[in-house]
Protein backbone atom coordinates (compact mmCIF):
# COMPACT_ATOMS: atom_id res chain seq x y z
CA UNK A 1 0.00 0.00 0.00
CA UNK A 2 2.59 2.61 0.94
CA UNK A 3 4.49 1.54 -2.17
CA UNK A 4 1.60 2.79 -3.79
CA UNK A 5 1.50 6.17 -2.59
CA UNK A 6 5.20 7.10 -3.29
CA UNK A 7 6.54 7.80 -6.93
CA UNK A 8 8.90 5.22 -8.15
CA UNK A 9 10.47 5.68 -11.44
CA UNK A 10 13.79 4.55 -13.09
CA UNK A 11 14.35 4.86 -16.89
CA UNK A 12 16.08 1.92 -18.87
CA UNK A 13 18.31 4.32 -20.43
CA UNK A 14 21.27 4.72 -17.97
CA UNK A 15 22.06 8.95 -19.08
CA UNK A 16 18.18 9.02 -17.81
CA UNK A 17 18.67 7.30 -14.18
CA UNK A 18 21.64 9.77 -13.85
CA UNK A 19 19.79 12.80 -14.74
CA UNK A 20 16.78 11.79 -12.27
CA UNK A 21 19.45 10.95 -9.60
CA UNK A 22 20.78 14.17 -9.76
CA UNK A 23 17.05 16.11 -9.91
CA UNK A 24 16.63 13.95 -6.66
CA UNK A 25 19.07 14.83 -4.74
CA UNK A 26 18.34 18.72 -5.56
CA UNK A 27 14.96 18.15 -4.83
CA UNK A 28 15.77 16.24 -1.43
CA UNK A 29 18.02 19.60 -0.66
CA UNK A 30 15.63 21.70 -1.73
CA UNK A 31 13.43 20.35 0.54
CA UNK A 32 15.39 20.37 3.61
CA UNK A 33 16.12 23.58 3.34
CA UNK A 34 12.26 25.29 2.92
CA UNK A 35 11.22 23.04 5.84
CA UNK A 36 13.95 23.84 7.95
CA UNK A 37 13.31 27.93 7.59
CA UNK A 38 9.09 26.65 7.76
CA UNK A 39 9.96 25.26 10.81
CA UNK A 40 12.19 27.71 12.40
CA UNK A 41 9.61 30.15 11.39
CA UNK A 42 6.63 28.53 12.79
CA UNK A 43 9.10 28.27 16.13
CA UNK A 44 9.36 32.02 16.25
CA UNK A 45 5.93 32.69 16.16
CA UNK A 46 4.93 30.79 18.71
CA UNK A 47 7.69 31.85 20.76
CA UNK A 48 9.99 28.97 21.23
CA UNK A 49 13.52 30.76 22.02
CA UNK A 50 16.27 30.52 19.30
CA UNK A 51 19.11 28.13 20.88
CA UNK A 52 16.17 25.85 21.84
CA UNK A 53 15.16 26.02 17.43
CA UNK A 54 19.08 25.46 16.74
CA UNK A 55 19.19 22.86 18.79
CA UNK A 56 15.87 20.57 18.20
CA UNK A 57 14.39 21.54 14.79
CA UNK A 58 17.05 22.87 13.02
CA UNK A 59 19.81 19.93 13.71
CA UNK A 60 16.41 17.50 12.47
CA UNK A 61 15.80 19.36 9.39
CA UNK A 62 19.29 18.90 7.98
CA UNK A 63 18.89 14.88 8.77
CA UNK A 64 15.64 15.30 7.04
CA UNK A 65 17.60 13.57 3.63
CA UNK A 66 18.77 10.64 5.33
CA UNK A 67 15.40 10.24 7.24
CA UNK A 68 13.02 9.82 3.88
CA UNK A 69 15.98 7.92 1.56
CA UNK A 70 16.57 5.50 4.62
CA UNK A 71 12.72 5.02 5.52
CA UNK A 72 12.17 4.75 1.41
CA UNK A 73 14.42 2.64 1.07
CA UNK A 74 13.75 -0.05 3.94
CA UNK A 75 10.32 -0.23 3.21
CA UNK A 76 10.92 -0.51 -0.63
CA UNK A 77 12.95 -3.66 0.46
CA UNK A 78 16.54 -2.55 0.52
CA UNK A 79 18.15 -2.50 4.02
CA UNK A 80 21.38 -2.00 2.41
CA UNK A 81 20.96 0.98 1.64
CA UNK A 82 18.96 2.28 4.29
CA UNK A 83 21.95 1.48 6.73
CA UNK A 84 24.72 1.93 4.29
CA UNK A 85 23.31 5.70 3.87
CA UNK A 86 23.39 5.72 7.93
CA UNK A 87 26.99 4.58 8.16
CA UNK A 88 28.08 6.19 5.41
CA UNK A 89 26.83 9.75 6.34
CA UNK A 90 28.38 9.45 9.44
CA UNK A 91 31.88 8.90 8.15
CA UNK A 92 31.42 11.56 5.34
CA UNK A 93 30.10 14.05 8.32
CA UNK A 94 32.71 13.10 10.35
CA UNK A 95 36.20 12.76 8.48
CA UNK A 96 35.33 14.70 5.31
CA UNK A 97 32.98 17.68 6.68
CA UNK A 98 34.83 18.17 9.81
CA UNK A 99 37.83 17.98 7.99
CA UNK A 100 37.46 20.02 4.81
CA UNK A 101 35.71 23.08 7.46
CA UNK A 102 39.03 22.80 9.35
CA UNK A 103 41.03 23.00 6.36
CA UNK A 104 38.97 26.44 5.66
CA UNK A 105 39.46 27.54 9.06
CA UNK A 106 41.10 26.06 12.47
CA UNK A 107 37.55 24.64 14.34
CA UNK A 108 37.70 25.94 18.36
CA UNK A 109 35.79 23.37 20.17
CA UNK A 110 34.21 23.89 23.29
CA UNK A 111 34.94 22.14 26.68
CA UNK A 112 31.31 20.85 26.61
CA UNK A 113 31.64 19.58 23.28
CA UNK A 114 34.85 16.88 24.08
CA UNK A 115 33.21 15.91 27.33
CA UNK A 116 29.61 15.47 26.22
CA UNK A 117 28.89 15.82 22.91
CA UNK A 118 31.69 13.88 21.06
CA UNK A 119 30.88 11.02 23.33
CA UNK A 120 27.68 10.68 23.40
CA UNK A 121 28.16 10.60 19.54
CA UNK A 122 30.67 7.46 19.98
CA UNK A 123 28.81 6.13 22.14
CA UNK A 124 25.13 5.98 19.54
CA UNK A 125 28.30 4.78 16.83
CA UNK A 126 29.20 2.40 19.18
CA UNK A 127 25.38 0.96 20.04
CA UNK A 128 24.46 0.30 15.95
CA UNK A 129 28.06 -1.40 15.32
CA UNK A 130 26.69 -3.43 18.36
CA UNK A 131 23.21 -4.26 16.93
CA UNK A 132 24.53 -5.05 13.86
CA UNK A 133 26.27 -8.05 14.97
CA UNK A 134 23.77 -10.49 13.98
CA UNK A 135 22.95 -8.61 10.70
CA UNK A 136 19.44 -7.52 12.14
CA UNK A 137 17.98 -4.34 13.45
CA UNK A 138 14.56 -5.82 15.11
CA UNK A 139 12.16 -3.33 16.67
CA UNK A 140 13.18 -3.79 20.14
CA UNK A 141 16.67 -2.26 18.88
CA UNK A 142 14.96 0.55 16.89
CA UNK A 143 12.77 0.84 20.14
CA UNK A 144 15.97 1.34 22.27
CA UNK A 145 17.78 3.57 19.46
CA UNK A 146 14.47 5.79 19.80
CA UNK A 147 13.95 5.90 23.70
CA UNK A 148 18.22 6.61 23.47
CA UNK A 149 17.28 9.53 21.04
CA UNK A 150 14.45 11.15 23.18
CA UNK A 151 16.70 11.19 26.80
CA UNK A 152 19.21 12.80 24.01
CA UNK A 153 17.05 15.83 23.49
CA UNK A 154 15.58 15.85 27.02
CA UNK A 155 19.63 16.86 28.10
CA UNK A 156 19.75 19.01 25.17
CA UNK A 157 17.11 20.54 26.00
CA UNK A 158 17.57 20.67 30.01
CA UNK A 159 21.41 22.26 28.82
CA UNK A 160 20.43 25.06 26.44
CA UNK A 161 17.30 26.17 29.15
CA UNK A 162 20.34 26.39 31.71
CA UNK A 163 22.39 28.24 28.88
CA UNK A 164 19.21 30.47 28.57
CA UNK A 165 19.37 31.56 32.01
CA UNK A 166 23.04 32.07 31.99
CA UNK A 167 23.29 34.40 28.67
CA UNK A 168 19.44 35.72 28.03
CA UNK A 169 19.37 37.50 24.31
CA UNK A 170 16.41 39.10 22.99
CA UNK A 171 15.90 39.12 19.53
CA UNK A 172 14.43 41.78 17.28
CA UNK A 173 14.11 39.80 13.87
CA UNK A 174 10.22 39.70 12.69
CA UNK A 175 8.74 36.28 12.51
CA UNK A 176 7.68 34.94 9.43
CA UNK A 177 3.90 34.61 8.96
CA UNK A 178 2.49 31.73 10.12
CA UNK A 179 0.78 30.98 6.61
CA UNK A 180 4.31 31.33 5.03
CA UNK A 181 6.08 28.95 7.57
CA UNK A 182 3.02 26.27 7.10
CA UNK A 183 3.47 26.54 3.49
CA UNK A 184 7.24 26.24 3.65
CA UNK A 185 6.54 22.93 5.74
CA UNK A 186 4.25 21.37 3.87
CA UNK A 187 6.48 21.71 0.20
CA UNK A 188 9.28 21.12 2.53
CA UNK A 189 7.64 17.57 3.39
CA UNK A 190 6.47 16.88 -0.21
CA UNK A 191 9.90 17.39 -2.05
CA UNK A 192 11.98 15.16 0.69
CA UNK A 193 9.16 12.35 0.03
CA UNK A 194 9.53 12.56 -3.51
CA UNK A 195 12.76 13.35 -4.05
CA UNK A 196 14.19 10.86 -2.01
CA UNK A 197 11.98 8.33 -3.45
CA UNK A 198 13.10 9.34 -7.10
CA UNK A 199 16.82 9.82 -6.06
CA UNK A 200 16.88 5.80 -4.16
CA UNK A 201 15.13 3.94 -7.01
CA UNK A 202 17.69 5.68 -9.55
CA UNK A 203 20.74 5.37 -7.38
CA UNK A 204 20.11 1.48 -6.87
CA UNK A 205 18.73 0.98 -10.79
CA UNK A 206 22.09 2.51 -11.31
CA UNK A 207 24.41 -0.15 -8.73
CA UNK A 208 22.65 -2.78 -9.91
CA UNK A 209 23.36 -1.95 -13.55
CA UNK A 210 26.92 -1.38 -12.67
CA UNK A 211 27.09 -4.47 -10.78
CA UNK A 212 27.46 -2.71 -7.32
CA UNK A 213 25.83 -3.47 -4.27
CA UNK A 214 22.98 -1.45 -2.48
CA UNK A 215 25.57 -1.56 0.58
CA UNK A 216 28.33 0.23 -1.65
CA UNK A 217 25.80 2.91 -3.11
CA UNK A 218 24.45 3.83 0.30
CA UNK A 219 27.82 4.13 1.55
CA UNK A 220 29.14 6.36 -1.38
CA UNK A 221 26.92 8.21 -3.53
CA UNK A 222 23.77 8.66 -1.26
CA UNK A 223 25.60 9.31 1.36
CA UNK A 224 27.60 11.94 0.05
CA UNK A 225 24.43 13.37 -1.70
CA UNK A 226 22.22 13.19 1.83
CA UNK A 227 25.46 14.94 3.62
CA UNK A 228 25.58 18.11 1.39
CA UNK A 229 23.88 20.52 3.68
CA UNK A 230 25.84 19.66 6.49
CA UNK A 231 28.92 20.56 3.71
CA UNK A 232 27.67 23.34 2.66
CA UNK A 233 26.82 24.55 6.34
CA UNK A 234 30.10 23.61 8.53
CA UNK A 235 32.28 25.11 5.62
CA UNK A 236 30.17 28.52 5.21
CA UNK A 237 30.44 28.78 8.88
CA UNK A 238 34.05 27.80 9.32
CA UNK A 239 35.05 30.73 6.76
CA UNK A 240 32.95 32.96 9.03
CA UNK A 241 34.43 32.05 12.15
CA UNK A 242 31.21 30.06 13.57
CA UNK A 243 33.46 27.35 14.53
CA UNK A 244 30.35 25.82 17.28
CA UNK A 245 27.63 26.24 14.53
CA UNK A 246 30.79 24.22 11.92
CA UNK A 247 30.84 20.81 14.47
CA UNK A 248 27.73 21.23 16.55
CA UNK A 249 26.18 20.37 13.00
CA UNK A 250 28.24 17.59 12.27
CA UNK A 251 27.58 15.91 15.83
CA UNK A 252 24.10 16.31 16.29
CA UNK A 253 23.36 15.44 12.07
CA UNK A 254 25.49 11.73 13.55
CA UNK A 255 23.48 11.82 16.73
CA UNK A 256 19.88 12.17 14.94
CA UNK A 257 20.96 9.70 11.97
CA UNK A 258 21.74 6.58 13.83
CA UNK A 259 19.06 7.39 17.23
CA UNK A 260 16.73 9.06 15.50
CA UNK A 261 16.31 7.94 11.36
CA UNK A 262 17.04 4.36 12.02
CA UNK A 263 15.21 4.21 15.20
CA UNK A 264 12.10 5.19 13.77
CA UNK A 265 13.13 3.36 10.42
CA UNK A 266 13.40 -0.14 12.23
CA UNK A 267 10.57 0.65 14.49
CA UNK A 268 8.32 1.24 11.24
CA UNK A 269 10.02 -1.64 9.35
CA UNK A 270 12.89 -4.17 10.74
CA UNK A 271 16.16 -4.54 8.70
CA UNK A 272 18.29 -7.58 8.11
CA UNK A 273 21.41 -6.30 6.42
CA UNK A 274 24.13 -8.16 4.75
CA UNK A 275 26.54 -6.11 2.49
CA UNK A 276 27.47 -3.24 5.73
CA UNK A 277 30.62 -4.85 6.82
CA UNK A 278 32.91 -4.60 9.68
CA UNK A 279 35.25 -2.58 8.15
CA UNK A 280 32.14 0.22 7.65
CA UNK A 281 30.92 0.10 11.20
CA UNK A 282 34.64 0.31 12.46
CA UNK A 283 35.43 3.09 10.29
CA UNK A 284 32.40 5.27 11.60
CA UNK A 285 33.37 4.44 15.26
CA UNK A 286 37.42 5.28 14.17
CA UNK A 287 36.29 8.71 12.39
CA UNK A 288 34.61 9.79 16.18
CA UNK A 289 37.52 8.73 17.89
CA UNK A 290 39.81 10.72 15.63
CA UNK A 291 37.37 13.77 15.87
CA UNK A 292 37.90 13.31 19.25
CA UNK A 293 41.40 12.96 19.94
CA UNK A 294 42.09 15.88 17.73
CA UNK A 295 39.29 18.04 19.74
CA UNK A 296 40.75 17.04 22.84
CA UNK A 297 44.49 18.59 21.98
CA UNK A 298 44.00 22.14 22.67
CA UNK A 299 40.32 22.24 21.89
CA UNK A 300 40.99 23.06 18.58
CA UNK A 301 41.27 21.08 14.94
CA UNK A 302 43.93 22.51 13.39
CA UNK A 303 44.42 22.86 9.53
CA UNK A 304 47.00 20.02 8.97
CA UNK A 305 44.47 17.62 11.55
CA UNK A 306 41.69 18.56 8.76
CA UNK A 307 44.13 17.19 6.09
CA UNK A 308 44.54 13.85 8.17
CA UNK A 309 40.62 13.55 8.30
CA UNK A 310 40.19 14.13 4.28
CA UNK A 311 42.97 11.64 3.33
CA UNK A 312 41.78 8.91 5.52
CA UNK A 313 38.22 9.89 3.87
CA UNK A 314 39.59 9.29 0.44
CA UNK A 315 41.97 6.12 1.46
CA UNK A 316 38.16 4.53 2.76
CA UNK A 317 36.28 5.65 -0.46
CA UNK A 318 38.99 4.43 -2.72
CA UNK A 319 38.99 0.82 -0.67
CA UNK A 320 34.73 0.69 -1.01
CA UNK A 321 34.83 1.66 -4.38
CA UNK A 322 38.40 -1.01 -5.28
Amino acid sequence: MIDTLLFSFAPAAVWLQVILLIIGIVVVLKGADWLTAGAVGMAERIGVPQIVIGLTIVAIGTSMPEFFVSLISAINGTPDLAVGNIVGSNIFNALLIVGTAAAVAPIAILKTTVRKDIPIAMFASLMLMGMTLDQHISRLDAAILFICFIAFIWITLRGARKDMQANHEATTKAPMPMAKALLLVVVGLVCLVLGSNVFVDNASAIAHGLGVSDAVIGLTIVAGGTSLPELATSVVAARKGNSGIAIGNVLGSNVFNILMILGITGLICPMTISGITMVDLSMMVVSMVLLWLFSFTKYHIERWEGIVLIIIFAAYMGWLLK
